[in-house]
């Protein structure tokens, strides 16, 4: 008769364990009684009546998925490969468990075919420079239809955009040849400064006779500090001008 009273004893603690569950504080329990819904337990030691209830936990904090590449023909007609990152958090518990099978896998699959159908309307072009606005009509969308499953889809990021290998080679001549042009600009730029720097100096210069002799004077003085195996006559221009007219 003891052991029996222990067997019975030992029975009804383990089916009052049963019913102790724990909700974390970033879980929201959903309780089905007899497989009707019949609340939502808040985070901390909750009871269920075992046999009868079922809890199960939904997670509610920011989750990020990955949505794979997909493969997308642009407006243009380019093949590319794109893939991005949700982020979504599950704002109603119940209507996340009531109303999909998996939430988690239906927000993803729901934001591939958004994301196919975004980016094939933008051409190349658009696509590069216009990330952040691609960005917003996905999340726009698949926030719009995830609503009635009491999901907040709180941002989308286009993460990759994979050209085809004949596009990077004429994409990376484009950038060389984008690159020379304003070197060259550049150069031009430098030159033309130059000469118009030289023609005020020889303005300057031509005006002033003395000038042209301090200038000789000055260039001189840096050579004689140099080393040199050539020996130079200077004279003044004043003979020079004196002796052609004599020449004359």
């Amino acid at each position: 008769m003891d052991l029996f009273v222990w067997a019975i004893v030992i029975v009804v603690a383990i089916f009052i364990l049963s019913g102790l569950k724990v909700v974390k504080q970033y879980e929201r329990g959903i309780v089905l009684t007899l497989g009707k819904f019949t609340g939502v337990r808040q985070p901390g030691l909750r009871v269920i009546i075992p046999i009868f209830q079922q809890m199960t936990r939904v997670d509610v904090r920011s989750t990020p998925i990955d949505v794979s590449k997909q493969e997308v023909i642009t407006k243009d007609n380019v093949t590319i490969g794109v893939d991005a990152i949700v982020y979504f958090r599950v704002i109603v518990p119940e209507k996340a468990v009531l109303e999909t099978t998996n939430y988690v896998y239906a927000t993803s699959q729901f934001a591939q075919a958004a994301l196919r159908d975004v980016t094939g309307n933008f051409e190349l072009d658009e696509l590069l420079a216009k990330r952040e606005e691609v960005s917003k009509r996905i999340k726009d969308i698949v926030d719009a239809e995830t609503d009635k499953w009491g999901i907040d889809v709180e941002n989308v990021k286009l993460q990759n955009i994979e050209l085809p290998v004949d596009m990077k080679r004429a994409m990376a001549k484009q950038a060389e040849a984008e690159r020379e042009r304003r070197a060259n600009i550049i150069n031009a730029d430098g030159e033309m400064q130059a000469s118009k720097t030289l023609a005020d100096a020889a303005r300057i210069l031509g005006a002033v006779p003395a000038a042209i002799n301090l200038r000789t004077l000055n260039t001189l003085e840096r050579i004689s500090t140099e080393p040199s195996q050539k020996t130079m006559f200077l004279f003044p221009i004043e003979l020079i001008d004196a002796l052609r007219g004599k020449g004359k």
